[in-house]
C-alpha cells in the first residue's frame, strides 16, 4: 500500500450513499490500519505532543467518563440505554491493561474522515490526532459503520475479545464524553455520538 498525505483531496464522505460494499470497505479501512500500526516508529514515544488519551489505558478515564454517563442519564431519560452502556464500559475498564507494543494512531478514522471515490475508501484526512500508544481506541469508531463493515474489519486484522471490549469501552467513552460535553453547541457530533450508542446497544442486544 502506498499513501501520502496532501493539503486536499478529492472525495465523499464515507456514507450510505456512498459506499457501494460495506463488506469491502471495512476490510479497506482495516488495511490502511495495519499499515499505519506497522509503521517503525523511529525511537517516537508518548511523549512531546505525542500523548493523546486515546491511546493510553481506559482507567484514567473512569471518574471522567462516570459523570458523562450520569449526565447523559439526566439529558436523554428513558431515550438511551445508559445503564447498559455502562455496563459494557466498566466490562472494559475491568480487563488488564493491554500489552502490546505502542504503535503510531490516527486516533480518530470516523466516517467523516474517511474519503470515498467510485464507492470505495480514497483516502483518510485529518491527521491532527496522530499520535502514539496502544490501539485499541484506534478500533472505536468502527460502532460508526454498518455490522457488516466491523464484521470484515474484524476478521480482516484478527482482533481478539479483549481488544474488542476494550474498543467498545473506548466508542463508548467518546460517545458519551461528546455528549455531555457538546449536548448545547455542537448538535451534529452529539447525533454521530448518538448514532453510535445506539449501534452498539443494538449489536449487544443481538449477540
Amino acid at each position: 500500500m502506498v499513501w501520502s498525505v496532501y493539503r486536499w483531496i478529492d472525495g465523499d464522505e464515507a456514507g450510505p450513499g456512498t459506499i457501494r460494499n460495506w463488506a469491502a470497505f471495512g476490510a479497506d479501512l482495516a488495511a490502511v490500519v495495519r499499515e499505519l500500526h506497522h509503521i517503525d516508529l523511529m525511537g517516537a514515544t508518548r511523549a512531546n505532543g505525542l500523548s493523546w488519551y486515546r491511546g493510553g489505558s481506559l482507567a484514567p478515564c473512569g471518574e471522567w467518563i462516570s459523570r458523562c454517563l450520569n449526565d447523559c442519564r439526566t439529558i436523554l431519560g428513558a431515550e438511551l440505554d445508559v445503564d447498559t452502556l455502562e455496563q459494557l464500559w466498566r466490562a472494559g475498564l475491568a480487563l488488564p491493561e493491554p500489552s502490546g507494543s505502542h504503535v503510531r494512531l490516527h486516533g480518530d478514522l470516523k466516517p467523516t474522515n474517511l474519503l470515498v471515490r467510485e464507492g470505495k475508501l480514497h483516502a483518510v484526512i485529518d491527521f491532527g490526532g496522530l499520535s502514539v500508544g496502544f490501539p485499541d481506541a484506534e478500533h472505536s469508531t468502527l460502532w460508526d459503520l454498518p455490522p457488516e463493515a466491523r464484521l470484515a474489519y474484524w476478521d480482516a486484522l484478527s482482533l481478539d475479545d479483549l481488544t474488542w471490549t476494550r474498543a467498545r469501552a473506548w466508542a463508548i467513552a467518546v460517545g458519551v464524553s461528546g455528549i455531555s460535553y457538546y449536548w448545547n453547541t455542537f448538535p451534529a457530533f452529539v447525533a454521530e455520538c448518538r448514532t453510535r450508542l445506539q449501534a452498539i446497544l443494538t449489536e449487544w442486544c443481538a449477540s
